[in-house]
């Protein structure tokens, strides 16, 4: 099921906001499962109490989420015990921070303009309520509500997330440590499905895949080549 207005239509004016569009997307979200998925599905995570980091040590660690041509005026993030706030302003409509799906989890993101309006929030208020102690009910049944109310809302054109850092932590959506995993690209672009991109049969991580296919929540993930290495106050340039 998708809404009744095409997604087509959604991006070309991506201030349309019906509540025909948002009832629909709402049950959308509600009734379709969870795709098993060789990258993060949307939703995936657990509540508990986050490790806080150094200011310094949580910045360095946000800027390696992307190469140097993204992070540069980028704005920063970094998560409190109340949530994320800002630990440095930017310039260019980027954003980087850390986040936390998983308690042991450190994922250094950046976001760029679009995916800092539309997919960031939804990822800030999961990681707040997750530190709180929600249940992923929860959660899901809050940003159900927040996309149907207008509080949130998705891409109005693909939106990009890059996670390419070299320290970055990782938990499968199983719950199970995935180490570094790869360097990443996530392009998100809502319902779209490995059919629409050319991909069939067994996919892999080779050519890229469709997280969450088919759902609001899809995103394009592509590997690429090289991590992004932590550069460190005070370490050498």
């Amino acid at each position: 099921m998708q809404p009744s207005l095409p997604i087509r239509t959604l991006i070309a004016n991506p201030t349309i906001e019906t509540t025909v569009f948002r009832a629909a997307l709402a049950l959308t979200l509600l009734i379709l499962p969870s795709a098993a998925a060789h990258g993060q599905a949307a939703g995936a995570g657990k509540a508990g109490h986050r490790t806080l980091l150094a200011r310094a040590e949580e910045i360095a660690l946000a800027e390696s989420g992307a190469p140097a041509t993204v992070t540069v005026g980028a704005r920063i993030l970094a998560l409190t015990d109340s949530g994320f706030v800002e630990a440095r302003p930017g310039s260019t409509g980027v954003t980087c921070l850390v986040n936390r799906s998983w308690p042991d989890s450190l994922e250094p993101e950046c976001f760029d303009p679009e995916a800092s309006a539309t997919i960031m929030p939804m990822e800030l208020w999961r990681t707040k309520r997750y530190q709180a102690g929600a249940t992923n009910a929860d959660v899901a049944n809050e940003i159900n509500a927040g996309l149907a109310a207008g509080r949130f809302r998705l891409p109005g054109r693909p939106a990009v997330v890059y996670m390419m850092s070299a320290e970055q932590r990782l938990i499968s959506d199983e719950g199970q440590p995935a180490g570094h995993w790869k360097p990443h690209v996530m392009i998100h672009f809502p319902f779209l499905t490995n059919q629409a991109v050319g991909l069939h049969g067994d996919i892999d991580s080779a050519a890229g895949r469709v997280v969450d296919s088919g759902r609001p929540t899809a995103n394009l993930t592509i590997v690429v080549t090289e991590f992004v290495s932590v550069r460190r106050p005070g370490a050498d340039r």
